[in-house]
């Protein structure tokens, strides 16, 4: 599921309670117990990755939703890949089958989705509480709004601050923070980027786990990938050079590449 969508699920049934809190009960007392009260995961915090080396094989260049990229692998089932919405000729989302087990959903992403979701769509945020929480920048850049909520976490709340107006931002912040981290951040949350792209990487390879997701931004929309391999026959998993080769490779794709898959030596 998308982050936006994931995020709206929760935001739009809890943000009512969490202002009503804010000015019904002291500010203070909500903030402090909020922060000693917070998941685990919202003091997970973005760090650089520790091996930042790309893997040199170049097993399969592929193109799609006007996009192209490399993969490390050079079993893609191409019988199995699937293009949603099936419904509608536009596709938003591919997911591509290797032999090995392993799957990657790769969804592009609309330029400044999470500001469009949260100011016109089930929330209707205005406008300035918007960039009163998560930044002016993060109105036209989707990297700007999760950079504010990833490195947001109770530590950096303010537990006395007897403003409104700061409670305010630091519990929509926290309900945030909260909810947008995917399961495979409790073990990572990574900056990534390319020349032309940048964005967050949600889980630590190093550690065997279902999932890994992969998120990149550009002014002129993004890609969400998911590394999906709980039936992967590599006991190792997907590695971090394998990843970030295909972080490296990144790119849009020329307009007869798009929607094209394609074998390279």
């Amino acid at each position: 599921m998308k982050i936006a969508r994931r995020i709206l699920i929760t935001v739009a049934v809890t943000l009512t309670v969490v202002f009503i809190g804010i000015y019904w009960i002291a500010p203070a007392a909500l903030s402090l117990y909020s922060s000693k009260k917070a998941l685990a995961i919202t003091r997970v915090v973005p760090t650089n990755l520790r091996d930042q080396s790309v893997s040199q094989v170049k097993r399969a260049k592929l193109s799609h939703l006007g996009y192209e990229f490399d993969v490390p692998w050079n079993d893609l089932d191409g019988s199995k890949t699937e293009l949603f919405p099936k419904d509608k000729p536009q596709k938003s989302r591919v997911v591509l089958s290797f032999r090995s087990g392993l799957k990657l959903i790769v969804t592009s992403v609309r330029p400044h989705e999470m500001a469009d979701e949260f100011m016109r769509g089930d929330i209707k945020m205005s406008a300035q509480a918007f960039a009163a929480v998560f930044g002016q920048q993060a109105a036209d850049s989707d990297y700007a709004f999760m950079k504010s909520v990833f490195e947001f976490s109770p530590d950096k709340m303010h537990p006395w601050a007897l403003s409104t107006v700061v409670a305010s931002r630091e519990q929509v912040l926290l309900l945030t923070k909260t909810i947008v981290p995917s399961k495979p951040a409790e073990t990572g949350i990574f900056n990534v980027h390319n020349a032309s792209y940048q964005g967050f990487q949600q889980g630590n390879p190093e550690i065997r786990q279902d999932a890994l997701l992969l998120n990149l931004y550009s002014a002129d929309g993004g890609v969400e990938m998911i590394f999906l391999q709980k039936n992967y026959a590599n006991s190792h998993g997907v590695t971090q050079p394998e990843i970030n080769r295909i972080v490296e490779s990144l790119h849009k794709a020329v307009p007869a590449e798009v929607a094209s898959s394609e074998k390279s030596e």
